[in-house]
């Protein structure tokens, strides 16, 4: 890690001899070694990704301004965390914080104070108050069986005093071994391991045994969004250009919920002139890269842009043939690839929160010597550069005076008309969308030729203030929404727990509109339904008394959303959960969900996108990454919930069976009928099989 310490540059210092003081310098790609304050940024504009620690599907845009000390972490824009990433740009900043200090370590500690708090299993919980209840119950029936024959000690038939003693204690004991199901231990732990089996079949891969049967008792499964409800690959679902007229935007749905390039733009016969130039944007005007290594795809670089240039893979081209779902790693990447070769990338303007845009200088091709030594100019593209822009709508619209149509004819874009896009775009934002305009500046003047920092005009791409100036006289080509969509299995999944009388409450940390759109989305919340007094924010919910808190988390049976919520939030709701009577299942990916998976009555972990950390503190792995796959376990887990309730009742019958022919020939004074070997035998050979095998009892028909 180069660090500054004491005015001296130590280039190489290990992250882990890092101490609060400390000046450190980060750049893109890095993992950031501990929380810090950043001083200056080294580029227009710096982003972090930070979905494992807040739940954030966005990268968030970094700032060194002053923010308010009771800030939550998502709101301190002017601070990077230990352990995440530099998505964009880099910058010095001074450590504040190191090791358990830290934001993650703080996680590390609450999962640690979540260990304390570990309760037995419900039904645990009862077989033990059982026990304490049997316990006291035969204690006393012993005593009165030896109190009842007192007078029978001294009976010639024992041999005397003593060996009457002797002999009515023997029964007592006889009478605590018929009592006690010896059996029920091995045949409850035979039962969960069986059930075990039957989980990892439907991808549920069961950590600790007892988990098997709290699923079958779970009363409510809270759920992070980001990587859970969602398939945290931000994706293209909308796209909107001018159609006949400049403020007649036509709109197309894009299917798929991932970076694959599978999916297809909905209703879009053929790719005119117009359209085709918002592909080249959506391409140009991006650095990520896809790419499908070991049998995914995956991006490097935004989440937004991987999302523009799946969405161009989508779309297609006419001079390119589309490759077959048998060759992923061209399909990823071909039409972008066509792109970048017709349109040589010379220069970037990177993003700033003033312009909010970013913008590429694309399409010159340097000259190239023949073998006469004489220079041509390059045939790809124009063979002079374009500016290709996207960004904020607002603000790259206001610099739009053309308007590109679907037919490729352009024409001038009036006040009244920029106005109607932008409240198309209001209505694309309020689903909610984040939209990005696309557009291109044909004439770029002086930078036509642009090829890099030996060009007269270079001196025009070494400010960045003046970027915007640039990025004038545009031409506007589209619209694209974007988010982390919902993953397709969710929806049903969680109407089969409302018809399981099990309510699904979201937690996350993402912002409130976005909750609550993917809420109504997957089934949380009805399309048109009212959710007063159903989604809080944490710091909203959390000024609340306690008292109001357990009320409003309990009152009624109805799903709730939780958004803006920090590890400790989702900690604590958990928690209040749990001390309600509830049994809380909680499902999550991140380091961020570790301290509430472990506060859980039972956690459940992401097994593909989850973390390590999220893992390790789980009950339970889905393989598969699949929600529905946590209702299958709950159906699973309440079948075998149902059949130890049946074996255990047939144990204790068998046994109060025993305990009725002890009790009552020792108090009609006969021979006993059964000595404690006898008993034995009994509960663990003759009642063990006939137990065990109601545990294999198919589920009922109506079990959820």
């Amino acid at each position: 890690q180069r660090c500054y310490r004491d005015g001296v540059l130590n280039a190489e210092l290990p992250a882990a001899e890092l101490v609060p003081g400390d000046l450190v310098e980060v750049n893109v790609g890095d993992k950031v070694p501990a929380d810090l304050r950043i001083l200056r940024l080294k580029t227009t504009s710096v982003r972090t990704d930070e979905g494992a620690l807040t739940g954030e599907s966005e990268t968030v845009l970094k700032q060194t301004e002053p923010v308010k000390e009771e800030s939550r972490i998502q709101d301190k824009k002017n601070m990077m965390f230990a352990g995440t990433t530099l998505s964009g740009g880099g910058a010095y900043g001074l450590i504040v914080a190191t090791g358990m200090s830290t934001e993650i370590g703080k996680i590390q500690a609450n999962v640690t104070a979540a260990k304390e708090d570990d309760e037995k299993t419900p039904l645990g919980q009862k077989i033990d108050a059982f026990g304490e209840m049997l316990a006291k119950v035969i204690a006393y029936i012993c005593l009165a069986v030896w109190v009842m024959n007192f007078r029978q000690f001294s009976d010639p038939v024992h041999g005397g005093f003593w060996m009457g003693l002797i002999y009515y204690l023997k029964i007592a004991v006889a009478l605590g071994v018929a009592a006690i199901p010896e059996g029920l231990p091995a045949v409850i732990t035979l039962c969960l391991a069986l059930g075990t089996r039957k989980m990892v079949k439907r991808n549920a891969i069961v950590r600790k045994l007892p988990s098997v049967e709290t699923l079958g008792c779970t009363t409510v499964i809270c759920s992070d969004k980001t990587g859970t409800l969602t398939t945290n690959q931000m994706t293209v679902v909308a796209m909107a250009y001018p159609g006949t007229k400049a403020d007649g935007l036509v709109e197309h749905t894009v299917t798929g919920t991932s970076y694959e390039p599978w999916g297809e733009v909905e209703s879009l016969a053929e790719l005119g002139p117009g359209v085709l130039d918002l592909a080249k944007v959506c391409s140009l005007s991006n650095q990520a890269v896809i790419q499908y290594k070991e049998g995914k795809f995956t991006r490097i670089g935004e989440p937004t842009e991987a999302a523009l240039k799946v969405l161009v893979e989508k779309m297609g081209n006419p001079n390119v043939s589309k490759p077959s779902k048998d060759q992923p790693e061209l399909a990823c990447s071909a039409v972008n690839d066509h792109f970048a070769k017709e349109y040589p990338r010379n220069a970037i303007l990177e993003f700033s929160r003033d312009r909010k845009s970013m913008s590429t200088l694309c399409g010159y091709k340097p000259a190239a010597k023949t073998s006469t030594g004489r220079t041509t100019r390059g045939s790809v593209g124009s063979g002079s550069n374009q500016l290709f822009v996207k960004g904020a709508p607002e603000s790259v619209l206001e610099r739009c005076t053309q308007v590109r149509l679907a037919s490729g004819e352009t024409v001038p874009l009036t006040p009244a008309q920029r106005k109607k896009i932008l409240d198309f775009n209001a209505k694309m934002a309020a689903r909610p969308l984040r939209c990005l305009a696309m557009a291109i500046r044909e004439d770029v003047e002086d930078l036509a030729t642009y090829d890099g920092p030996n060009h007269p005009a270079h001196k025009k791409l070494t400010d960045p203030d003046k970027f915007a100036e640039l990025e004038k006289d545009l031409v506007f080509v589209g619209i694209c929404g974007i988010k982390d969509p919902a993953r397709p299995e969710v929806a049903p999944a969680i109407a089969d727990c409302k018809t399981a009388g099990i309510r699904v409450i979201m937690i996350t940390g993402d912002t409130r509109p976005t909750a609550e759109a993917i809420a109504r989305e997957i089934g949380i919340f009805g399309p048109k339904e009212s959710i007063t007094g159903r989604s809080f924010t944490g710091h909203e919910f959390f000024e609340f008394p306690t008292e109001k808190q357990v009320e409003m988390l309990t009152k009624n049976r109805l799903s709730m959303v939780f958004s803006r919520t920090e590890p400790a939030d989702k900690q604590q709701l958990v928690k209040i959960l749990r001390q309600a009577g509830e049994v809380p299942a909680m499902t999550g990916d991140g380091v961020n969900d570790a301290p509430a998976l472990k506060q859980a009555a039972i956690g459940i972990a992401m097994g593909i996108a989850g973390t390590e950390v999220a893992k390790e503190a789980s009950d339970m792995v889905l393989a598969d990454d699949n929600f529905a796959t946590i209702v299958a376990a709950v159906e699973e887990g309440r079948s075998i919930y149902s059949n130890m309730k049946a074996f255990i009742r047939y144990l204790i019958s068998s046994n109060i069976g025993e305990v009725a022919s002890i009790f009552i020939t020792a108090l009609l004074g006969l021979p006993e009928g059964l000595i404690p070997v006898q008993l034995l035998w009994v509960n663990l050979v003759t009642d063990g099989p006939p137990a065990t095998a109601l545990g294999f009892n198919p589920a009922d028909p109506d079990v959820m």
